[in-house]
């Protein structure tokens, strides 16, 4: 029978063996359970007809097939406000308790009120338009300007699925047919102004309440893009679509500062990177996804109309003026955007 060998300089050894692989073990451990925890909020459902859960499941999915980045950065997602109301739920983000939003740029406005200038009327001509303002100066400085007044990061500008256009149960075939058609707009300043100055008489209204306001007459119409429309059932009771492209705003994926800097830094490129081609992407997808929308609304017995835009253009200048009387140091922002091309 072989003796246990005790000589002290072994046991020595076999301590110090045992120790580094306890520590090692200990470092995996801690490595395993330094993985980033970020919530993420939507109000819209998790399904392929809301931009934000296109954008999100790319992201994801970058996320996830990224070696570097699996089984670092875990994303839950709460679609559907479940996380609370949208207003609220940009305060969440602004402190912290809510990782990453996706949403419209509009309900930033509420903490940063410059924001709202991407709800100006004719502010864009389209998306081409808009993504390479938001890709350049333009969006570098409302990207600052979100950071510094709501301590968050841009990681990209999406595209809603199509611009917003008016859809009514009587036909607008030319600029005056709009005058005082009740059309519900979403409850944002520069949404109620622009309609207000095109001749509608704006009805700010919770997106719930939309439908039963159709059915009974409280509203004559609602502005909104194709596929929420559709998505929205809204072509049971509005047969007629006027293209009046009034309104581009973009999808904003904005992410707490201090929940970024809780990525360790090797990883936060490839955050970054993903983030970038979901924003690609999405963008790509809301293209099509308009022109299916506007297939199957036409399927729906929904006419479409071209109007005269510039006309509507002229007649919200006003709401430009008074905003940049406000805010007057977004006119250079104004006048970069403006001299970006549009492709039409």
């Amino acid at each position: 029978m072989m003796k246990t060998n005790q000589h002290p300089l072994y046991r020595m050894m076999t301590y110090a063996c045992l120790g580094t692989v306890l520590a090692a073990g200990s470092m995996v451990f801690s490595s395993a359970q330094a993985a980033v925890n970020l919530r993420v909020y939507s109000s819209l459902p998790a399904d392929e007809t809301s931009a934000h859960y296109v954008w999100f499941k790319r992201f994801q999915d970058n996320v996830n097939n990224n070696d570097k980045l699996k089984g670092q950065l875990k994303l839950n997602y709460f679609p559907n406000g479940m996380l609370g109301k949208e207003a609220d739920a940009t305060q969440q983000v602004r402190i912290g308790a809510i990782g990453m939003m996706i949403s419209g740029t509009s309900i930033w406005a509420t903490l940063v009120p410059e924001i709202g200038v991407l709800d100006l009327g004719y502010l864009f001509k389209d998306y081409d338009q808009v993504g390479k303002a938001l890709d350049g100066k333009a969006g570098e400085q409302l990207s600052d300007l979100m950071m510094k007044k709501a301590n968050v990061m841009v990681l990209g500008y999406g595209y809603s699925l199509g611009s917003r256009n008016i859809y009514s149960k009587k036909p607008i075939e030319k600029p005056d047919d709009l005058k005082n058609q009740k059309i519900r707009v979403l409850p944002v300043p520069n949404f109620i102004a622009t309609l207000n100055h095109m001749g509608a008489v704006a009805i700010p209204m919770p997106g719930g309440e939309v439908y039963s306001s159709l059915q009974m007459g409280v509203i004559d119409g609602v502005e909104h893009d194709s596929a929420t429309v559709y998505a929205s059932k809204y072509y049971e009771i509005v047969k007629n679509a006027t293209l009046t492209r009034h309104i581009y705003n973009p999808v904003m994926i904005a992410m707490n500062k201090n929940s970024f800097q809780q990525i360790p830094e090797p990883l936060r490129a490839d955050v970054l990177a993903a983030a970038k081609e979901a924003t690609e992407y999405e963008r790509l997808q809301s293209h099509r996804m308009e022109q299916q929308a506007i297939k199957d609304l036409e399927e729906k017995g929904v006419v479409f109309r071209e109007i005269d835009r510039d006309y509507f253009r002229q007649q919200v200048q006003p709401v430009w003026d008074k905003f940049l009387a406000q805010y007057p140091q977004m006119k250079p922002i104004v006048d970069e955007i403006n001299s970006v091309p549009a492709a039409e």
